[in-house]
């Protein structure tokens, strides 16, 4: 029987005994056999603490595009986990919520690299003034941990509780070692199989132990972090350990709750709401078999309508088709093992001590295109418990499966307070159209939960539901739920760094933070800002303009243009009693007369004007009034390329506005003067060109350089095209270009045409051994001229003939057979990027 194989040390390997098997849920066979004896966990967790340094590295944005880049990659590659996934029992829906709900998460992780600086580390929240005239201040800095994150996960979600942890730390910069629950450890390994080999990842950013791993704490140290998903008495377990203990390791513990779900008393049978929470129940109880963390299991009715809720529940689960998952009709499939379905089984006798069943039964259910005997099956149940005040069995046991009791409350403060004797849960729901029941049950209740959904009518078509967690939310809850938070936005990532507060004056602070702090020193530039490209700009990089002076027609022309005709600015008889003492300049006339002084007139590599953050009018400012504006780059943040636009990157750009007549134009001589000069200051955004370095610029003279390296016996670093063939079909394009060359089809399917073209625009080099489709696939076009030194000619002019076509047509569109209908200027980046492809091909550039 084969074994699965762990991936330490950066190799697969399996253990040296016997192995454990793991059992098909559905057939009961055994899939395979799991085996981690002789496997040295301490020497994992050095590896990845060592070998995770290249994530710390890593800017954050670098992180975010690596796991962009992953989830693409193995979204190509679903179809085969599915087939993987069909084993622990779960059907096609139920994978789908694991396997790309797990994928899911790194896209939504990767879109918070845009909230970040660019840089490794983190600059949190804003600076703090630590003496009056701040050039004493302080600032936090979270950086990532150098230990490794211990995931020791619930066999449940397989796919999704590996990756909606893995996307977080790796975000942060730190290493993970994956423990899955040894049941379903088989389809974590296939996924963790094509991350490794994608080759995506930095080495060592993850490790995967395939089975029992109990000394897998023993030897963590105080720079790691430990996570842990089950039951909530292994989990309290794990959390008292000796070495978590004497190292202070941080754990995060998301533990089962008694999740529970409310109908509001406004939600009567026939109102969307009551028909909305049935189908919401049904759904949170047999949707992967119950065996979720945030299925619902306590349903909490008003007293009225318990026979209600039962009838119409029962009728929905009625129609809920058990047996093999693979199939198209079955709706519920089994649960992990037999084990499980007889652990299942006793908390519900525990239960039934006092409550009631009132919908299924233990015994084996009807199954399609399975044997219920063989696979781990088992029917929807209900209970119903009548004294929920009195009997707390339903609010302390927990049957991890399509197990779901109903109890009646008499007004809304008895819900709150039944939804609460589960001390602490991950969510809690509640059905209402009354958005005070909403309120009210919101604010009380949620001490006690990590989440809250409220579903109703105007929400139900676009709602993910009471079970599904969402990765920018917090996943967690309080008391017996772990009290801790897994995901969340920023707030996930930061579990895994390093907060630090740091102190010194605000030039010192630019410097470590890469972030540009009021009142330190300016770099002057060399030339306009707004004249170097994104790379070149640094935090710091500062400009000081000339003088303008506000005159009343100023004023009242810019009040008639955008039609604001607030008194101080119109009616100077409206003054007394005001903070304003004659006509006052609109804030936003400063604003645009500050940019009137700071923008740079020539075309250069600022593309637009991005948008504003932040603004603020320290006093106002009146006519004949003159001023001046510091312009200093504040931050960047890096951008990927989207469609038909040259590579970008975000500069923040930090305004002051100052009052000249304060200073006489000059130099602030202290403190107190800079600060009454002061009048406004605003962060502007703009988006600065990257400076192009991938690729030569095609003129002339590169052209006949290069092909005066060219010999009859140069040979290509790849493909098969011979001198001549590469010229000639050099050639052929710049004939195609300049229109003489139409005749052909263009061979890209329409859905993919735009974003063919939009590679244009990027500095990335073309694909090697690409068949250009006009050519007959496998073979190469009968040479046209006579000599190689013929086809050199004849590739200058038809080169000659390609400009002056467009200098005669700048307006012409031309097809071309890859990229469709091109301008002129598609042509040249086209150019561009296709005679370096070619040069480089024969070493001639």
């Amino acid at each position: 029987m084969q074994k699965l194989q762990s991936y330490i040390h950066g190799q697969w390997v399996e253990g040296s005994g016997e192995g454990v098997p793991m059992v098909d849920a559905v057939t009961g066979e055994t899939v395979a056999l799991s085996d981690t004896k002789g496997l040295d966990f301490d020497q994992a967790l050095k590896y990845g603490r060592k070998n995770g340094e290249a994530l710390r590295n890593m800017t954050f944005q670098e992180r975010g595009m690596m796991l962009k880049k992953l989830a693409f990659y193995l979204m190509k590659r679903k179809k085969q986990f599915y087939e993987v996934s069909f084993r622990t029992g779960a059907t096609k829906v139920d994978s789908w919520i694991d396997i790309e709900g797990g994928f899911g998460n790194l896209f939504a992780n990767a879109s918070l690299r845009k909230t970040f600086p660019n840089q490794p580390f983190d600059v949190e929240g804003d600076p703090i003034d630590l003496s009056r005239g701040g050039r004493f201040m302080a600032h936090h800095i979270l950086v990532p941990k150098e230990g490794v994150a211990v995931h020791i996960n619930a066999f449940n979600f397989p796919v999704w509780g590996m990756l909606e942890k893995c996307a977080v730390n790796w975000m942060a910069g730190m290493a993970a070692v994956v423990k899955p629950a040894t049941n379903t450890s088989f389809l974590t390994e296939a996924v963790v199989r094509e991350i490794i080999k994608s080759g995506i990842l930095p080495e060592g950013s993850l490790q995967l132990i395939s089975g029992s791993a109990r000394s897998i704490l023993d030897t963590v140290e105080s720079q790691d972090v430990v996570t842990f998903t089950g039951s909530a008495d292994t989990g309290r377990l794990l959390k008292s350990h000796r070495r978590l203990l004497e190292e202070s390791v941080p754990f995060n513990m998301e533990a089962d709750s008694l999740n529970s779900s409310v109908l509001g008393e406004d939600a009567k049978p026939g109102t969307p709401e009551f028909d909305l929470f049935i189908k919401e129940v049904r759904n949170e109880m047999t949707v992967k078999c119950g065996q979720k963390c945030t299925a619902i299991r306590r349903v909490i009715v008003p007293e009225n309508l318990v026979e209600d809720v039962q009838i119409a529940l029962g009728k929905a689960l009625a129609k809920v088709t058990i047996g093999d998952p693979r199939l198209k009709e079955v709706r519920m499939g089994a649960l992990v093992s037999k084990d499980q379905v007889q652990e299942v089984h006793e908390r519900i006798q525990e239960m039934t001590k006092t409550a009631s069943l009132v919908y299924g039964n233990l015994e084996s259910p009807e199954t399609i295109g399975a044997d219920a005997k063989k696979g781990a099956f088992m029917s929807p149940i209900v209970l119903r418990e009548d004294s929920p005040f009195e009997n707390i069995a339903v609010h302390s046991t927990e049957a991890f499966g399509p197990v779901s009791t109903i109890m009646p409350y008499k007004n809304l403060n008895e819900a709150i307070e039944l939804a609460k004797m589960g001390k602490g849960s991950l969510v809690s729901s509640i059905a209402t159209n009354d958005d005070k029941i909403a309120r009210d049950y919101t604010i009380k209740a949620a001490t006690h939960h990590g989440r809250i959904l409220v579903l109703n009518r105007e929400s139900a078509k676009q709602s993910t539901g009471h079970g599904s967690p969402l990765p920018l939310l917090v996943h967690g809850g309080p008391g017996r739920a772990g009290g801790g938070e897994e995901m969340g936005g920023k707030r996930g990532i930061k579990h895994y760094m390093q907060r630090c507060a740091i102190q010194g004056s605000p030039t010192t602070l630019t410097e470590i933070t890469g972030i540009y702090q009021a009142n330190a020193k300016y770099k002057e530039a060399e030339k306009h800002p707004f004249a170097y490209h994104w790379d070149d700009i640094q935090p710091g990089m500062s400009l000081k303009t000339h003088n303008r002076t506000l005159t009343d027609t100023d004023i009242v022309n810019f009040g008639n243009l955008t039609w604001d005709h607030f008194y101080a600015h119109t009616d100077i008889t409206s003054l007394e009693g005001s903070i304003f003492e004659k006509r006052t300049a609109h804030g936003y006339f400063i604003i645009s007369a500050a940019a009137g002084l700071f923008v740079y007139p020539n075309k250069g590599p600022v593309a637009a004007n991005y948008g504003l953050e932040e603004i603020r009018f320290l006093r106002p400012l009146y006519h004949n009034d003159t001023i001046h504006v510091r312009l200093t780059c504040k931050e960047k943040v890096d951008r990927e390329q989207k469609g038909q636009e040259l590579p970008s990157g975000i500069v923040k750009w930090y305004v002051e506005v100052f009052d000249t007549n304060i200073t006489d134009g000059k130099i602030p001589e202290d403190e107190a003067e800079e600060k009454e000069a002061l009048v406004a200051i605003a962060t502007i955004l703009t988006m600065v060109q990257k400076k192009q370095t991938t690729f030569t610029e095609i003129n002339e003279d590169e052209i006949t350089s290069a092909l005066a390296k060219l010999e009859e016996d140069t040979k290509p670093a790849w493909g098969s095209m011979k001198p001549q063939h590469m010229l000639e079909h050099l050639e052929t394009s710049y004939r195609i270009a300049s229109g003489e060359l139409q005749d052909f089809e263009i061979a890209t399917p329409e859905k993919y045409l735009e974003d063919t073209r939009a590679t244009l625009w990027n500095y990335e080099a073309m694909p090697k051994n690409f068949n250009f489709p006009l050519y007959e696939e496998g073979k190469l076009p009968a040479l046209q001229h006579e000599t190689l030194a013929e086809a050199k000619e004849k590739l200058k002019e038809s080169r000659k003939e390609y400009l002056e076509f467009f200098k005669k047509n700048p307006e012409a569109i031309t097809k071309n057979a890859v990229f469709g209908e091109l301008t002129k200027y598609e042509w040249e980046l086209l150019e561009r990027k296709h005679l370096n492809h070619h040069f480089e091909q024969f070493g001639l550039l």
